[in-house]
């Protein structure tokens, strides 16, 4: 968990602030944390949460699986929200793709817009497959969605399905 060490100040009414602090009281929060979970939801929390485990990991398949778990519960709307800005810098261009992949998959498939950044990850220069076996790599390069193969990573499952 990130540590806040930053401070926000917003400029409000009094009557804005009185109605601010009558809805967090509703939802049994202080004012601050009622402000954040209407600003950075949950699942925008755990989404970016993810990313930088991606960034420290030893084994990143068990956090790729927590967010395609993430994204395939999302609703289209929620999807939208969550996924719409991402900090991707000290990620391995090849986790980049990855969730680049995953996200842009995840909207077509909740007939949204896939956000602006995922097209700013081109692809990587050599091909990545899920597997070693190079027996299954023929396999790989049919059965992978297009916004896997558009980034020259080949994989059996992606986000909705189950390994």
């Amino acid at each position: 968990m990130n540590t806040k060490s930053e401070f926000l100040q917003i400029r409000v009414t009094p009557r804005q602030k009185a109605a601010i602090k009558r809805s967090a009281r509703r939802a049994s929060q202080g004012v601050s944390a009622f402000v954040l979970s209407r600003v950075l939801p949950a699942a925008t929390a755990r989404f970016g949460e993810l990313v930088s485990r991606l960034r420290h990991d030893a084994d990143r398949r068990y956090v790729l699986a927590e967010l395609n778990a993430l994204l395939a519960a999302l609703s289209a709307t929620e999807l939208a929200e969550t996924v719409a800005d991402v900090e991707l810098r000290d990620v391995s261009d090849l986790m980049a793709n990855y969730v680049a992949a995953m996200v842009e998959h995840a909207a077509a498939r909740k007939a949204v817009a896939a956000p602006g950044w995922t097209r700013m990850q081109l692809g990587l220069e050599e091909p990545y497959f899920a597997t070693e076996l190079k027996s299954l790599r023929p396999g790989l390069l049919r059965a992978s969605p297009v916004a896997f193969k558009r980034r020259n990573i080949f994989v059996d499952s992606s986000v909705g399905d189950s390994v």
